[in-house]
């Protein structure tokens, strides 16, 4: 790869736009489910499953889970994209958001 295909391929990486929202990790075999806000849905699923593979998790019920059925049992849902034309409400959408979403799922929390 050439010097500015690389240099393309940083520039579009810094200018792409995240997608922020709410997502769910579940364990399928005990119906379990945890919810969590990001500022960015594209890499949310990466960072979860890499502290749960390393065994760093914040939540330890969750890794626990993880631990005793592994990381096949678990699935990763985006629940919802929130945008906004101001983007100083996303915070306060989010958390809104996550609250309504944890109480229609009975969900626990991720983090936090």
């Amino acid at each position: 790869m050439d010097n500015a295909r690389k240099k393309d391929l940083a520039r579009e990486y810094r200018e792409a736009k995240q997608r922020a929202g709410i997502f769910a990790v579940r364990c399928v075999p005990t119906g379990e489910c945890w919810v969590m806000t990001t500022r960015n849905l594209d890499k949310a699923q990466n960072g979860a499953w890499f502290q749960l593979r390393m065994n760093g998790h914040p939540n330890k019920a969750v890794q626990a889970a993880w631990a005793a059925h592994g990381e096949a049992a678990f699935a990763f849902e985006e629940l919802e994209e929130v945008t906004d034309e101001n983007a100083l409400l996303i915070g306060e959408l989010l958390k809104e958001r996550d609250v309504e979403w944890r109480k229609e799922l009975g969900a626990g929390k991720l983090v936090g």
